[in-house]
């Protein structure tokens, strides 16, 4: 730490990997490190130990997978709802680090805090609004109106509604454990490579499952921009590394709204200004955010 500028850490909490790194500032960070997402006790005592090793911290951000429990009032906040991925339903994240180091923490979604990156550093920091939407593993949404991440009776699951199946994507029942064929269960990595037998990226250009999965995604688009009036969409996500993909998605939405919202050229659907970086960003900023609170 140089001086007395405050160590903040973060952690982008993934399903497949944990994603650490400390930092003066979202866009100072002095320290990065992953490691793969095993069982709790193993992974929160390797993250632990990291961060030991990188000095004092003044404050410590969590942008978790979920569902998670994000409500301040409610008894189990900062824990892991019930989820698929094995032995995670019920951990207490927030309660562990807050524990292990006597700091304030901050605790959101991980689709959440790389919203709130997004907007304040990224394509929408000079906007109001914005919706950040990761595809990959499963299919998440957040969504950041001045500043501040939309929290209701939980957090935004918008990988789960279910959009108009199309013409060649009828038979398909949909991968979701909850719901079968809501999007995330038709347009996620793994629902693609389910059906076609390998990721979007490595098939051929001119294969239907392009058409298919930027319908779906058109749809999810479509849908944040009629129900929110959100300025601007942004697509993360292993499968949005497919080449096109982000181009087709924007003709299919267009194609869907047929010029009829009255947001009309103010809202667009982009890439991450901030890339990979947009989660762990975020996770630093709401370490900022839980020391600003407490103090």
């Amino acid at each position: 730490m140089t001086g007395a500028r405050p160590l903040f850490g973060g952690i982008e909490a993934g399903g497949t990997k944990f994603v650490l790194a400390v930092g003066h500032s979202p866009t100072e960070i002095l320290a990065r490190h992953a490691l793969p997402t095993r069982a709790p006790e193993a992974t929160l005592r390797q993250t632990e130990a990291w961060f030991r090793e990188q000095g004092p911290l003044a404050a410590l951000g969590i942008a978790s997978f979920g569902p998670a429990v994000v409500d301040r009032a409610d008894g189990s906040w900062g824990h892991i709802a019930t989820t698929p991925k094995p032995g995670w339903s019920g951990c207490d994240l927030a309660g562990h680090f807050a524990r292990a180091f006597d700091v304030p923490v901050g605790f959101d979604t991980d689709v959440n805090g790389a919203a709130l990156a997004e907007s304040a550093f990224g394509a929408g920091r000079e906007l109001a609004s914005l919706a950040y939407v990761t595809v990959g593993t499963g299919i998440g949404g957040g969504l950041v109106v001045d500043g501040r991440a939309l929290h209701g009776a939980a957090h935004p699951e918008m990988g789960h509604l279910f959009p108009r199946r199309h013409p060649a994507d009828g038979e398909f029942e949909g991968i979701c454990p909850a719901h079968g064929d809501c999007l995330e269960g038709l347009a996620c990595g793994p629902a693609i490579l389910q059906r076609w037998g390998a990721s979007l990226s490595d098939l051929p250009d001119d294969h239907e499952a392009h058409a298919v999965i930027a319908s779906y995604l058109g749809q999810l688009c479509h849908a944040i921009f009629a129900m929110t009036a959100a300025e601007i969409v942004v697509l993360g996500g292993g499968v949005m590394h497919t080449p096109g993909l982000l181009e087709r998605t924007r003709e299919a939405a267009a194609r869907l709204d047929r010029g009829y919202l009255p947001g009309g050229a103010r809202h667009a659907i982009v890439a991450p200004a901030l890339g990979p970086n947009a989660g762990i960003a975020g996770a630093i900023l709401l370490a900022q955010a839980a020391r600003a609170e407490n103090s």
